[in-house]
């Protein structure tokens, strides 16, 4: 049976700020994210050669709750790739990269969604958009399918979001698409309040990202 990675887990905290002491430190030395206005379309183009992928986007896997699956994401051929090995031992599940807090919030009220342009797996993943500072808070959900080595144009409509905590519904939640603090992308077994991933397999899993925009 795999090991919980204790090291791993703490690193996940400090990355994203979960620990005071550290969070500070982090805030006067370290760039934080900074999305383009709500008046440009791309919020993300990972063909840009000056994207900052290191101090933007981080993994959150299931190592958070005493799994062992393990992800990254890294800049490959002009785009973001999105990759690990997902396991259901130690009753995890998950694998998952996210976007550390937004500064300032990012503001798309005046937009009706995002768009992902991808190229997947097979796999069902999720997107999450959170509207809250914390980093385990209400997240806004879609699920999405991909076909296998295919390029695919995702549009993900904030009124069709589930808002959801750990995969459970959170009733009388509305996104406050005004004042958007991150983004997620998941691959998990979990569908939403018990419900699996209808074609959710464990091990390796490959999810490829050209860019992120409003639409």
């Amino acid at each position: 049976m795999a090991q919980w990675d204790l090291g791993r887990f703490v690193q996940t905290l400090e990355y994203f700020e979960a620990i005071p002491v550290v969070s500070w430190l982090q805030n006067m030395f370290q760039p934080r994210p900074k999305p383009l206005t709500s008046n440009e379309t791309v919020l993300f183009d990972f063909n840009d050669s000056a994207t900052d992928l290191k101090n933007t986007w981080g993994a959150l896997d299931d190592v958070v709750m005493g799994g062992v699956s393990n992800s990254g994401i890294r800049l490959e051929g002009g785009v973001a790739v999105f990759t690990g090995n997902v396991s259901i031992e130690n009753s995890g599940g998950f694998a998952s990269v996210r976007t550390r807090n937004f500064d300032p919030p990012l503001d798309l009220s005046n937009r009706s969604g995002v768009e992902l342009r991808i190229k997947g797996d097979g796999n069902r993943y999720k997107f999450l958009i959170r509207d809250s500072d914390g980093w385990d808070s209400t997240g806004y959900s879609y699920s999405f399918d991909t076909v296998a080595g295919e390029w695919m144009t995702i549009q993900i409509p904030f009124a069709q979001t589930v808002p959801v905590f750990r995969a459970k519904t959170v009733l009388n939640a509305r996104l406050a698409t005004e004042h958007l603090r991150s983004f997620q992308l998941m691959l998990s077994k979990f569908e939403y309040d018990g419900a699996l991933n209808p074609r959710f397999n464990p091990g390796t899993f490959r999810l490829e990202i050209l860019s992120i925009a409003a639409y």
